[in-house]
């Protein structure tokens, strides 16, 4: 059979708002190591007092309350989790230096590399610089090799013409000996 009126009431309120456990209400004022917190909550857990049953009906059955069962030490489950986050902050903090450490090498190498190409881009312009004086400075001997050739292919057109003509002159002369 179902409680009725108050019973019923206080039971509904029992439900819905969770009971807080003894340990908890000790945490704030604990301040006692690992070891001795633990014997400090196993003293202060006190059982929650059971509501006597006043049972004036004789067939209705009254509802005592619920307990929950033990929880685990908080102040353990506490530490327990501060530890672990701990080691995942150093874990995940060690991870972002050795990238530091990796990127500032790569930036370094890179620093080198571009050294490297800066020296080698001043030599070759050094040499080019060297090529060029020394091509200016042999420009008037290729200037003369230049006159030299155009004066040479006068010579030989010269050296044509006069090789027709002379052909020419051969042909008028045998012709005059014929007659």
């Amino acid at each position: 059979m179902a409680a009725t009126g108050d019973e019923a009431a206080a039971m509904d309120s029992i439900s819905r708002v969770p009971m807080a456990h003894p340990t908890a209400l000790n945490l704030a004022g604990n301040t006692s190591t690992h070891g001795e917190g633990q014997e400090n909550a196993v003293e202060s857990v006190v059982p929650a007092p059971k509501k006597p049953s006043t049972n004036s009906d004789g067939g209705v059955e009254t509802a005592e309350e619920a307990v929950e069962p033990a929880e685990p030490d908080i102040n353990e489950l506490c530490t327990d989790m501060f530890e672990k986050m701990a080691v995942f902050l150093q874990g995940e903090l060690t991870a972002t230096c050795e990238d530091y450490r990796l990127l500032e090498n790569m930036n370094k190498l890179t620093s080198l590399k571009y050294m490297e190409m800066k020296d080698i881009s001043i030599n070759i312009s050094r040499n080019l610089q060297d090529l060029n004086n020394k091509y200016a400075s042999l420009q008037p001997y290729l200037d003369q090799i230049n006159q030299i050739e155009e004066q040479v292919s006068a010579l030989e057109q010269a050296a044509y013409k006069l090789d027709t003509y002379s052909k020419k002159l051969e042909a008028k002369f045998k012709k005059l000996e014929k007659r």
